[in-house]
């Protein structure tokens, strides 16, 4: 089977072929091919794929290409994970937001918007050429904003796109392990959008053990989400919120943290990669990668006042294990429950068929099926509404040029607290970033 991976030079990519590496099993995946429009960024990644290789009987044979087509053709899965304007893109969505005193995280706020405007129109284009090229190909999108990138794609290809991301699975593990349970035994009542979602249940045998956690402020406070929220915010909402939940919940203090740091989380990462990239090796790739967990919301603990990541934090294997067992069940209809961005059909009321949420589902041959769950409540209604709304704003800019809708994507966001800090944010974004320029003032 082949496994093609758009933005084949991404940092991550040697997560995903570890995985494969460790992949045995009757239909495993054969042939990676890499697609990536930075050829060097290409060449630095397949090198440190070959050395991960090195001993390694029957070890998936890697090409690598900067032609989309010649890199889709063929694939049996896609796995979509570019990064539109690089890390030096991300720098300036959180440059210029914080100038406005608002957010700029990656995929939260004014940031997520400005890198939503950037992203849809590629991948729109993407989900073309795969519905061209490779119409029988499953896509596996990690492309930030994930969720909106994966409804995005769903206008084209339907549910043969696929939404993962590692937060909630990290988050359900945490929780699992905290309560003595086996994370792979255990059943996550977790529901949202991506980076907005709540745990609201951990079922083991049947019987939910959240709230013996959620009754103990000693044990509520021992873990990530515990230290980032505190025992007391857990126990008041009665479930575990996605850590990207703590911009929302503690806004005014993460954007304080954000103004105060030496240098933005994307300027730091560039610096950083920059020199694995001048010298690539799979010990330095290592070393990086150990460094880039480590720092991994920096800003928010120093907002919270707790101290660094603890050890069992810094376990890697999140996305890319979603990833195959994602493939394993498509591909062989192993059947499997996992948490997933995918179209909401009936799952929440109080969104459309067509939003893409994140929930468990239940994977097979047929794909993803989300299963059913209890409502939300209303403040977390409230969010998920606002978020959806602002990004199907997102969507009606880009598909049309709509500078009125990208505006209204600013100033809808319960980040954005102006109208006119909404329209200022949009006339500094264009002006950083040319593959705006379809939004140019008018």
């Amino acid at each position: 089977m082949k496994l093609t991976i758009l933005g084949g030079g991404g940092f991550r990519v040697p997560l995903v072929y570890r995985a494969l590496l460790g992949d045995r099993a009757e239909g495993r995946i054969t042939r990676v091919a890499l697609y990536d429009v930075d050829a060097d960024r290409l060449g630095a990644i397949t090198r440190v794929l070959g050395e991960q290789a090195a001993g390694v009987p029957d070890a998936p044979v890697v090409t690598a290409t900067t032609d989309l087509d010649e890199a889709l053709r063929g694939a049996d899965f896609v796995f979509s994970a570019i990064r539109v304007g690089g890390l030096a893109g991300r720098a300036a969505d959180e440059r210029v937001a914080l100038a406005e005193g608002v957010l700029g995280q990656e995929t939260v706020g004014a940031g997520g918007i400005a890198y939503g405007l950037r992203t849809v129109p590629v991948a729109d284009a993407i989900a073309r050429r795969v519905a061209e090229v490779a119409s029988d190909a499953w896509v596996i999108n990690f492309t930030n904003p994930a969720g909106l990138v994966t409804e995005a794609m769903s206008r084209v290809l339907g549910d043969r796109v696929i939404g993962i991301c590692d937060s909630p699975v990290g988050l359900g593990r945490r929780v699992a392990r905290l309560l003595g349970a086996d994370p792979d035994e255990a059943w996550f009542d977790y529901v949202g959008l991506n980076h907005l979602g709540w745990l609201r249940g951990v079922r083991v045998a049947g019987q939910d053990v959240l709230p013996r956690l959620l009754a103990d402020p000693e044990a509520l406070g021992s873990f990530e989400e515990g230290k980032l929220f505190g025992a007391e915010w857990l126990r008041s909402l009665g479930a575990i919120p996605n850590e990207y939940l703590h911009y929302y919940y503690f806004n005014r203090e993460a954007v304080q943290a954000y103004r105060k740091a030496e240098r933005t989380r994307g300027a730091y990462l560039r610096e950083q990669q920059a020199g694995f990239y001048g010298s690539p090796s799979l010990g330095s790739w290592r070393a990086t990668l150990a460094d880039r967990e480590a720092t991994y919301m920096a800003a928010n603990r120093a907002a919270a006042g707790v101290g660094e990541r603890a050890e069992e934090d810094l376990e890697s294997g999140g996305y890319e294990k979603v990833a195959l067992a994602l493939m394993r069940a498509i591909a062989r209809d192993e059947r499997a429950t996992l948490i997933l961005n995918v179209r909401n059909r009936t799952t929440l009321s109080v969104l459309d068929a067509d939003a893409v949420i994140e929930v468990p589902c239940r994977v097979d041959a047929n794909g993803a099926h989300p299963v059913v769950v209890a409502p939300l409540p209303y403040h977390a209604a409230g969010l998920v509404t606002a978020v959806k709304a602002v990004e199907r704003e997102v969507m009606t800019a880009a598909e049309g040029g709509s500078r009125a809708a990208a505006v209204r994507a600013f100033a809808l966001h319960p980040l954005v607290d102006s109208v006119t800090v909404a329209r200022r944010l949009l006339d500094a974004y264009v002006d950083a970033h040319p593959g705006l320029a379809y939004l140019a003032k008018s």
